[in-house]
């Protein structure tokens, strides 16, 4: 499978065109209940406004889903699901929520108006690279810690905290597929006596 890009968290961004206000929230999600959720939250906290339009694109099967929330056609939702897709990002969620401010911005302007909230939302996200990956572990004696550390840092590998007892468990990341080698070299360094626990691959930022 291959990487891809999202964003991490949430952001904001609020953007006004002739006395109307126009909120962005991109958000992190990778499933349409998580997208629903992030839509739903928005939608009250925001009550009394007139639109809270939203777009958004899952990686899992390409599933892309946008509403105009009551805005002319393919003036709202439209532009924030092509923003995205200029982005270049999956597994986002972006909800614009507009306050009427008395003035018609006509076609144009709205268009203008939500393409330019949705992205200054993205642009203020933490873009993030998702990657296949593996979580291992091994166990071993404190004399073999430091080269150990070593190895998986030069194997590509992303360590995490330690857990230190009796002996010291090494705790790391790193992309699948990438594993075997490292494996095998630990297991020489530890005369056979390392075996390396491998996860299930998963997405994760990397």
């Amino acid at each position: 499978m291959s990487d891809y890009r999202t964003i991490s968290g949430t952001s904001t961004f609020t953007y006004e065109e002739k006395r109307s206000r126009f909120i962005a929230v991109a958000a992190f999600a990778d499933t349409e209940e998580k997208a629903l959720a992030v839509l739903n939250r928005v939608r009250a906290a925001n009550r009394t406004a007139r639109h809270n339009v939203y777009a958004y694109v899952l990686r899992q099967d390409g599933r892309t889903r946008y509403s105009d929330d009551g805005e002319p056609a393919k003036t709202a939702g439209t532009p924030v699901l092509e923003a995205i897709g200029h982005a270049g990002l999956s597994d986002v969620i972006v909800v614009v929520t507009r306050y009427f401010g008395g003035i018609l911005l006509g076609t144009g302007g709205l268009v203008r108006a939500y393409t330019a909230a949705a992205s200054g939302a993205l642009s203020a996200a933490e873009i993030v690279t998702m990657r296949q990956i593996v979580r291992c572990r091994v166990r071993l004696p404190y004399a073999l810690f430091e080269q150990a550390q070593r190895m998986v840092t030069a194997a590509g590998g992303k360590l995490d905290e330690p857990v230190y007892d009796d002996a010291v468990t090494l705790l790391w990341k790193m992309p699948a597929g990438t594993e075997s080698s490292l494996c095998a070299s630990l297991r020489e360094l530890s005369r056979g006596a390392a075996e390396v626990e491998i996860s299930t691959p998963e997405y994760a930022a990397f």
